[in-house]
């Protein structure tokens, strides 16, 4: 198929979805591809294992942010979600930015459009805007700075004390470093849809059959989550605790993907996913959007270089100066 008919297919369904690649070794391809394009494949925690084992660099928002900021690679490619490759292509506005699936969405960038943003500010000209990096590129660009779950409170305790914020758009993540800065701050209505599944009732059903098992948790939960749990932190902080901790059990309360790497990091813990209210197969907490990826659209998308990520050099331009100021802030000891 040539490029042109693939790129047809492409606009009818926002990803690659060619006939013949039953009897492919995708893993074998792709690492070609790697080599053959100078590509280099980043990878959110939240992505199935094969797309892990595969990439370059696995890491959360924050690490691949960097990664993305100092990739010498002619083509990135982001397997994740929409506003992680649209923040590559920011940081990278000269090189091929690429997503397996274009409708790789997230709840919380839906939950917050640049125009009701704008608005809002318009209502309190006085406040300075620091928004989640699950946003769009629209958003970033007028917002004042960015900031991950890693850096969400180094982000804001470097804000002047009489400055007051707006933050947006996870309401969670926002009430959370509230208590954390003390800092008084108006919190956009959003929430992530994986992060409010948690049950409560089953979570605690769960700790009682695993009494010595720790509860982590990501600060996108909800509160009555948070407050069960020994530690809060971004997904490599989570990582993080459960290899410097002696506990020899956790329960998980974030997206059940990150349970493949955290895995390898400590063969002999049990890691137990945090449940869900959903009845699903693994009763765990899972991204539909995270898992609209996977190796037939990752191999398609490095074969074809489609779906590319486009953003204007307006857009660009401005909503680089958040993240650039995120970066610079993480980057201080």
């Amino acid at each position: 198929m040539s490029f042109d008919q693939a790129k047809a297919e492409l606009n009818e369904v926002g990803y690659l979805n060619l006939e013949g690649t039953e009897n492919i070794d995708f893993a074998a391809e792709i690492k070609k591809l790697k080599k053959e394009k100078n590509a280099i494949i980043l990878a959110h925690y939240y992505q199935e294992p094969a797309i892990q084992d595969i990439a370059d660099f696995v890491g959360d928002s924050l690490q691949l942010s960097y990664k993305a900021a100092e990739a010498d690679a002619d083509l990135i490619v982001f397997a994740g979600v929409h506003f992680m490759a649209e923040t590559a292509k920011i940081l990278n506005p000269n090189k091929k930015v690429v997503l397996p699936d274009l409708n790789a969405g997230c709840s919380l960038s839906e939950a917050c459009e640049a125009k009701d943003l704008k608005a809002f500010k318009e209502l309190h000209p006085n406040h300075l805007v620091v928004t989640y990096v699950n946003t769009s590129a629209e958003v970033k660009a007028i917002s004042d700075l960015c900031c991950t779950s890693s850096n969400a409170k180094k982000i804001v305790d470097s804000i002047p004390l009489d400055q007051p914020i707006i933050f947006a758009p996870d309401k969670n993540l926002g009430a959370w470093i509230q208590k954390e800065t003390g800092r008084d701050m108006l919190l956009w209505d959003g929430a992530c849809i994986v992060h409010e599944a948690f049950s409560i009732d089953k979570l605690i059903l769960t700790h009682k059959e695993h009494p010595k098992a720790k509860i982590i948790a990501h600060p996108e939960s909800e509160d009555h989550i948070l407050k069960t749990a020994e530690y809060i932190g971004s997904t490599s902080g989570l990582i993080n605790y459960v290899k410097t901790n002696p506990a020899k059990e956790f329960i998980v309360a974030t997206e059940a993907g990150i349970l493949h790497e955290m895995q390898k990091e400590v063969p002999n813990k049990e890691l137990i996913p945090a449940p869900s209210h959903e009845d699903n197969t693994c009763a765990c907490s899972e991204c539909p959007y995270m898992k609209m990826n996977n190796m037939r659209k990752l191999y398609l998308c490095m074969k074809y270089e489609l779906p590319e990520i486009q953003v204007s050099k307006e857009i660009q331009e401005k909503a680089l100066i958040p993240i650039q100021r995120m970066l610079d802030i993480s980057a201080k000891k």
